[in-house]
Protein backbone atom coordinates (compact mmCIF):
# COMPACT_ATOMS: atom_id res chain seq x y z
CA UNK A 1 0.00 0.00 0.00
CA UNK A 2 1.66 3.13 -1.31
CA UNK A 3 1.63 6.08 1.60
CA UNK A 4 1.60 9.98 0.85
CA UNK A 5 4.78 11.99 0.90
CA UNK A 6 4.05 15.48 2.35
CA UNK A 7 7.93 16.78 1.12
CA UNK A 8 6.63 15.66 -2.13
CA UNK A 9 3.88 17.59 -2.12
CA UNK A 10 5.75 20.48 -1.86
CA UNK A 11 7.49 20.63 -4.59
CA UNK A 12 3.98 20.37 -6.28
CA UNK A 13 1.94 23.51 -6.91
CA UNK A 14 0.08 24.63 -3.66
CA UNK A 15 -3.79 23.23 -6.24
CA UNK A 16 -3.97 20.36 -3.43
CA UNK A 17 -6.20 20.68 -0.42
CA UNK A 18 -7.96 19.44 1.66
CA UNK A 19 -10.39 18.07 -0.06
CA UNK A 20 -7.97 16.27 -2.42
CA UNK A 21 -6.05 14.67 0.60
CA UNK A 22 -9.43 13.58 1.38
CA UNK A 23 -9.99 11.67 -1.91
CA UNK A 24 -6.78 9.74 -1.95
CA UNK A 25 -7.78 8.97 1.86
CA UNK A 26 -10.76 7.13 0.74
CA UNK A 27 -9.60 5.80 -2.54
CA UNK A 28 -6.54 4.28 -0.42
CA UNK A 29 -9.51 3.19 2.37
CA UNK A 30 -11.42 1.78 -0.90
CA UNK A 31 -8.83 -0.18 -2.05
CA UNK A 32 -6.98 -2.06 0.50
CA UNK A 33 -6.79 -5.08 0.75
CA UNK A 34 -8.81 -7.04 3.49
CA UNK A 35 -6.44 -9.19 4.84
CA UNK A 36 -3.56 -6.15 5.37
CA UNK A 37 -5.71 -2.96 6.47
CA UNK A 38 -4.03 0.18 6.96
CA UNK A 39 -2.41 0.28 9.93
CA UNK A 40 -3.79 2.70 12.41
CA UNK A 41 -0.23 4.62 13.28
CA UNK A 42 -0.06 4.84 9.38
CA UNK A 43 -3.16 6.05 9.19
CA UNK A 44 -2.55 8.77 11.61
CA UNK A 45 0.81 9.69 10.52
CA UNK A 46 -0.79 10.68 7.32
CA UNK A 47 -2.87 12.45 8.76
CA UNK A 48 -0.95 14.51 11.04
CA UNK A 49 1.69 15.06 7.85
CA UNK A 50 -1.00 16.62 5.72
CA UNK A 51 -1.95 18.89 8.91
CA UNK A 52 1.61 20.15 9.34
CA UNK A 53 2.11 20.74 5.42
CA UNK A 54 -1.16 22.41 5.71
CA UNK A 55 -0.19 24.93 8.71
CA UNK A 56 3.32 25.25 6.72
CA UNK A 57 1.31 26.49 4.17
CA UNK A 58 -0.63 29.22 5.85
CA UNK A 59 2.20 30.37 7.60
CA UNK A 60 3.81 31.09 3.84
CA UNK A 61 0.77 32.95 2.84
CA UNK A 62 0.55 34.99 6.02
CA UNK A 63 4.02 36.28 5.44
CA UNK A 64 3.57 36.86 1.87
CA UNK A 65 0.73 38.74 3.02
CA UNK A 66 2.85 40.53 6.10
CA UNK A 67 5.37 41.15 3.33
CA UNK A 68 3.10 43.19 0.90
CA UNK A 69 2.19 45.23 4.22
CA UNK A 70 5.57 46.16 4.85
CA UNK A 71 6.49 46.98 1.27
CA UNK A 72 3.86 49.21 0.69
CA UNK A 73 4.40 51.00 4.39
CA UNK A 74 7.96 51.25 3.47
CA UNK A 75 6.82 52.90 0.19
CA UNK A 76 4.73 55.46 1.50
CA UNK A 77 7.55 56.79 3.73
CA UNK A 78 9.50 57.61 0.33
CA UNK A 79 7.24 60.08 -0.59
CA UNK A 80 9.07 63.61 -1.03
CA UNK A 81 12.20 61.94 -0.26
CA UNK A 82 15.24 62.00 -3.00
CA UNK A 83 16.31 58.69 -3.92
CA UNK A 84 18.67 57.05 -6.61
CA UNK A 85 17.16 54.68 -9.03
CA UNK A 86 18.74 52.09 -11.61
CA UNK A 87 16.10 53.10 -13.66
CA UNK A 88 15.96 50.44 -17.32
CA UNK A 89 18.04 53.50 -19.35
CA UNK A 90 20.49 53.67 -16.42
CA UNK A 91 21.20 55.36 -12.94
CA UNK A 92 19.33 58.26 -12.23
CA UNK A 93 18.03 60.58 -9.13
CA UNK A 94 14.86 62.36 -8.37
CA UNK A 95 11.85 62.86 -5.59
CA UNK A 96 9.35 60.35 -4.87
CA UNK A 97 6.12 62.33 -5.84
CA UNK A 98 3.59 59.55 -5.75
CA UNK A 99 2.58 55.78 -4.89
CA UNK A 100 0.84 53.26 -7.19
CA UNK A 101 -0.09 50.72 -4.94
CA UNK A 102 -2.88 49.08 -7.74
CA UNK A 103 -0.36 46.01 -8.52
CA UNK A 104 0.80 43.45 -6.48
CA UNK A 105 4.11 45.72 -5.86
CA UNK A 106 3.97 49.35 -5.09
CA UNK A 107 4.81 51.17 -7.58
CA UNK A 108 6.80 54.48 -7.16
CA UNK A 109 6.91 57.87 -9.38
CA UNK A 110 9.74 59.71 -9.36
CA UNK A 111 10.36 63.21 -10.78
CA UNK A 112 13.86 63.83 -12.00
CA UNK A 113 16.18 66.94 -11.74
CA UNK A 114 14.98 67.98 -15.12
CA UNK A 115 11.23 67.86 -14.62
CA UNK A 116 10.19 64.23 -16.18
CA UNK A 117 8.01 62.39 -13.86
CA UNK A 118 9.41 58.19 -14.61
CA UNK A 119 6.42 56.02 -13.62
CA UNK A 120 6.59 51.92 -12.42
CA UNK A 121 10.01 51.83 -10.30
CA UNK A 122 10.11 49.32 -8.14
CA UNK A 123 11.04 49.08 -4.36
CA UNK A 124 14.14 46.44 -5.67
CA UNK A 125 15.27 49.61 -8.08
CA UNK A 126 15.72 52.10 -5.25
CA UNK A 127 19.28 52.28 -4.28
CA UNK A 128 19.67 55.07 -1.80
CA UNK A 129 17.37 57.42 -0.19
CA UNK A 130 18.48 60.99 0.57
Amino acid sequence: MATIDPAAALNQPAAFGLQDFMKILLTQLTYQDPLKPMDNQQFMSQIAQFTTLEQSQQLNDKIDRLLAIQSATQSIGLIGKTVDVNGQSGPFSGVVTALSLSTADPQLTVRTSDGTFVTGIALGQVVSVH
